[in-house]
């Protein structure tokens, strides 16, 4: 077949004479907003092969077959794409292994030259393609396997377990002449295939080596027994079952074993990989696979590996496929790949269904064409909740089957470390991870379930990047997302949300208030769909309701008439309300800037005000370029504006204070030492003065720390005195004063190089009496997506061999060994593969997921002054604290004579919880074995999970005679001797 496409990669590519490449034809690629302003074709789709396949080769015909036909795919991405402008990627994984992609997009390979991306590898092709199923895979780690055979035997199991999902449940047991487990807690049993489980596994790999004689029959014994017991168990997939064979050859056929656990129904498939170029036992090993419905191949270098790894998904496809049932499976959570990293953070979900053929004559066959998919952000799922009907804390949420978050605003994917980067474990943190106030599970397994209810709780949520803590009670109303696997979570919190305020003005004069320069809306809430069309994707949220409210953009769909939903309907009536209600402090914030003697020294330099709709007026007091925090208020500082997730920080902290009273604070820095130089200052607006009264705005300033300092210590000379001569001052050297927040942080101390610091770190005895005495209260926090800092062992040993490209030149020299070992009895190979693994080992520090505890700070509101005395060594040290009235703040004068160094500091530091015990009264060898039984008992756990309602496992019809082959089990005399010679003759 002579066949020309867009190949992704080569597109627009010119060799030395100018002259476009093969497979490489002009491809006219414009930037397009919707997709992330990245150049794309819009009008056609091309194809990426990964680079272990042949772009255009007669070996492989199929593959270019299938570009062939899959072209028709252009003009359904397109019409699809033209009903449905929010749509975005659209793409066709083939089981050949070439992936379709719209609109089509450039290629860049890496660094190398390669493009590992193998679209049957991804999860969406998995899950769309199998089943769920239970696995068991066996390593033969006889003495014949040393060397690079057992090194290509660990890449295949690893390859293995990137197949499996978190609907699928596997162990791994090597064998010799007796049984080992690769992980001994876990024996007889297995586990789901997560990401944890699957990286504890991937390390005792490192740990096999071989030596005696394989006894295959006790391995296979071994493993029926454990898919039998464990399925009755009523755990795992209940589904597909299968044991992965991996071996250099087996001496039997091992039927009788097969008839007695398999045999007639051969429910347990058998998958065997001949592990280097021998063929003496090809035979059996093949008739094992044909014998149970599985598959045989054979693997010769590392560079075959992923290939003949991906045959078994396309055999336990075939039930599905013979049942004809498009099944629709949805992804987990995952990062846009295609976003930089200052374009924010997006993620999103796949949903995708299975390609077949529809031949009768080919319907045994089972024949898997391939998987189709599209992305579907997480937040358009969500985009149905009104934000502003939820409430200041309000929030919604959503997991997957497995209790795993799909959106959530603690969710943090991302970890700082000179630029952002992905957490390993991001797509399966548990909703027990975020929520974890709820020990029993309650929420969580009532949402896995599917159930619809409510549920609610006392919850400790942390701001202002973790530093500071909000006890608040939630309510949680949560159902199922019908056509998915997810279930949906709202939070509402008491106190907000409960009670709403509504108004009503004419569309002419919200108009004319929503005019003024300063005037935004939160651009992530949904007041108009500008999705819909491209020309409206470039609009702001108040551009679109300014065209649609004056006729000029009839098309756009916003949320004002009732021929939407009556409960959203209001939203726009109420921005307009909102707009004229809070006109007028524009004036009094210009006649504050004409008047120079109330700010000379421009020590404020903005305000601003939020109302519950969304809408922000801003004012700067300064010029822009002047502003000491540029960041505020803008997209960069995300907590501090409206989003999707939350109102801004500054708004919601002025929510939980008494009515009438300002919340200030210093902003915190990502970095470990807070490095701000401004102070916030905001404030609740309420109808009523009581706490069933709606919060219907809140009100702020933005000033220069070195301004507020000064307006203190100003204040603190001022005396109530006749004289008007202080007694004492915070001027006398025998004190020291400081101006604390509700959290502890030091907003003013004599040392500036103190400001932001926990007063405990500085003051860690007056900390220490406060918490004793009950003016603050230590309230315990736990981070389960930390990073910690870990010391490990590095190496330049041959795990790069286990990357099949990078151990290109160390696969060349073990053919060449391989091929003389067929005449020569000497195990060259495990001597120049030893060298290839001596480990020059030093210890590098990187960052690794952990859970954390750490301490807040609250102090308590009944208390208005105290006093105290701290017994130290040889003294006494006397401390005065008094609430700032209207405030969040607190003076605090102590006594700088009396030094209580005995009295460690109290830091905020986390600490690291280690799922270890240790018992000092135990021996040491007592002590390990409880550690390891912990581990061993975590490892077990399992957390509830519901199981994906459609199962394929097998089928009566299915033609199991396809069950692979082997080409060039035998080499040519001449190519055997050839290395012997060069041998000979080079001495």
């Amino acid at each position: 077949l002579q066949y020309e496409y867009f190949n992704a990669v080569l597109i627009n590519e010119r060799d030395e004479e100018g002259n476009y490449l093969e497979l490489g034809k002009e491809f006219i690629l414009v930037p397009n907003d919707h997709f992330n302003n990245l150049p794309v074709n819009i009008s056609l789709s091309d194809v990426q092969v990964p680079t272990n396949m042949y772009n255009k080769v007669t070996r492989f015909l199929g593959t270019v077959n299938g570009v062939y036909w899959s072209e028709s795919l252009n003009k359904v991405f397109v019409d699809n794409f033209d009903r449905d402008p929010s749509l975005i990627w659209q793409y066709f994984g083939s089981a050949k292994g070439f992936f379709r992609q719209y609109p089509g997009i450039k290629w860049e390979p890496d660094e190398n030259g390669v493009i590992a991306f193998d679209c049957r590898n991804r999860k969406w092709y998995i899950q769309a393609a199998t089943s769920p199923k239970d696995v068991v895979i066996l390593v033969d780690v006889s003495g014949s396997m040393k060397g690079l055979r057992l090194t290509i035997a660990k890449q295949t199991v690893s390859s293995i377990l990137d197949t499996l999902g978190d609907d699928d449940f596997f162990n791994i047991i090597a064998y010799n002449e007796e049984l080992h487990y690769v992980e001994p807690c876990l024996n007889g049993t297995l586990v789901q295939a997560d990401r944890a489980n699957k990286e504890h596994f991937r390390e005792h790999l490192d740990k096999l080596f071989a030596k005696g004689i394989g006894m295959l029959d006790i391995a296979l014994n071994e493993a029926f027994n454990m898919l039998n017991e464990f399925n009755h168990t009523g755990q795992g997939s209940i589904c597909s079952q299968a044991i992965m064979l991996i071996t250099d050859g087996a001496v039997d056929t091992y039927d009788t074993i097969f008839a007695k656990y398999n045999w007639p129904d051969r429910k347990v498939r058998i998958f065997t990989y001949l592990i280097g170029r021998e063929a003496a036992f090809a035979d059996n090993l093949k008739w094992m696979a044909c014998a149970n419905k599985g598959f045989f191949t054979q693997i010769s270098t590392l560079a075959d590996v992923q290939e003949n790894v991906m045959e078994y998904l396309h055999v336990l496809s075939r039930p599905k496929v013979i049942d004809q049932e498009h099944d629709v499976v949805w992804t987990e959570a995952y990062i846009d790949s295609t976003l930089a990293d200052d374009q924010g953070l997006v993620l999103m979900t796949t949903v995708a269904m299975p390609v077949f053929s529809k031949q009768n004559e080919t319907r045994s066959k089972g024949i898997l064409l391939g998987v189709v998919g599209t992305d579907v952000p997480v937040k358009e799922l969500l985009k149905t909740i009104p934000k502003y009907k939820l409430g200041i804390h309000g929030y919604a949420f959503a997991i997957t089957n497995n209790g795993y978050i799909l959106t959530h605003p603690e969710l943090r994917p991302l970890y700082e470390e000179g630029k952002k980067r992905r957490k390993p474990n991001y797509s399966s943190v548990d909703l027990s991870e975020v929520e974890w106030e709820d020990r029993d599970d309650v929420l969580r397994n009532a949402m896995v379930n599917r159930k619809t209810g409510k549920f609610s709780m006392e919850v400790k949520k942390t701001v202002d990047k973790g530093k500071r803590v909000l006890v608040m009670t939630n309510d949680y109303y949560y159902t199922d997302i019908k056509g998915t696997p997810f279930s949906l979570g709202v939070a509402l919190s008491r106190g907000h949300g409960k009670y709403f305020f509504r108004g009503n003005v004419t569309v002419e004069e919200g108009l004319h208030d929503l005019e003024h320069p300063d005037v935004s809306l939160a651009d992530e809430w949904s007041y108009c769909n500008t999705d819909l069309h491209p020309e409206h994707r470039q609009m702001t949220q108040l551009e679109a309701i300014k065209r649609y409210l004056t006729g000029k953009e009839p098309l756009l769909q916003c949320k004002y008439f009732v021929k939407y939903a009556h409960s959203d309907k209001e939203l726009i009536q109420e921005v307009l309300f909102d707009a004229v209600v809070s006109a007028p402090i524009e004036a009094y914030w210009t006649s504050l800037a004409l008047n120079k003697s109330e700010n000379s020294d421009k020590g404020v330099e903005v305000a601003f005000l939020g109302t519950r709709t969304g809408l922000s007026r801003i004012n700067l007091f300064v010029g822009p370029e002047q502003l000491t925090n540029q960041d505020f208020l803008t997209a960069e500082d995300k907590e501090n504006i409206f989003n999707a997730d939350h109102f801004p920080l500054w708004y919601r902290r002025a929510a939980e204070q008494i009515p009438g009273s300002f919340v200030y604070s210093i902003p915190f820095s990502t970095e470990t030492a807070n490095k701000s130089n401004v102070v916030t200052a905001s404030t609740a607006i309420q109808l009523l003065d009581d706490r069933k009264s709606p919060v219907v705005a809140a009100v702020g300033i933005q000033m220069k720390l070195e301004f507020f300092q000064r307006k203190f210590w100003t204040a603190s000379r001022q005396c109530a005195s006749l004289d008007g001569r202080c007694a004492i001052s915070c001027d006398d050297e025998a004190i020291n004063c400081y101006l604390i927040d509700n959290n502890g942080f030091i907003l003013v101390s004599e040392d500036y190089r103190q400001t932001g610091y926990f007063f405990g770190e500085v003051e860690g005895a007056v900390m220490n009496k406060l918490l004793t005495m009950g003016s603050f209260k230590r309230i315990t926090l736990y981070d389960y997506q930390a990073m910690c800092r870990t010391n490990k062992e590095s190496s330049d040993s041959a795990h790069s061999l286990l990357d099949p490209y990078n151990a290109f030149f160390a696969a060349v020299k073990w053919i060449m060994t391989e091929l003389v070992l067929f005449l020569v009895e000497f195990n060259l190979c495990s001597w120049w593969h030893s060298d290839l693994t001596a480990k020059a080992q030093r210890l590098k520090q990187a960052l690794e997921p952990c859970d954390t505890e750490y301490p807040a700070f609250v102090s308590e509101r009944t208390i208005k002054e105290t006093t105290g005395n701290i017994a130290c060594d040889d003294c006494f040290k006397s401390f005065v604290i008094q609430q700032i009235p209207s405030s969040n703040l607190f003076m605090v004068v102590v006594d700088n004579e009396c030094f209580c160094d005995s009295v460690p500091p109290i830091t905020m530091a986390p600490i690291e919880i280690r799922y270890i015990l240790s018992f000092a009264k135990r021996s040491l060898l007592n002590c390990l074995v409880h550690n390891e039984s912990l581990k061993c008992e975590r490892l077990k756990s399992q957390k509830i999970r519901r199981r994906p309602e459609s199962c394929h496992g097998f089928h009566p019809e299915e033609n199991a005679r396809e069950c692979g082959g082997v080409s060039g089990l035998s080499a040519k005399p001449p190519l055997v001797l050839l290395p012997l010679l060069l041998m000979i003759f080079s001495r």
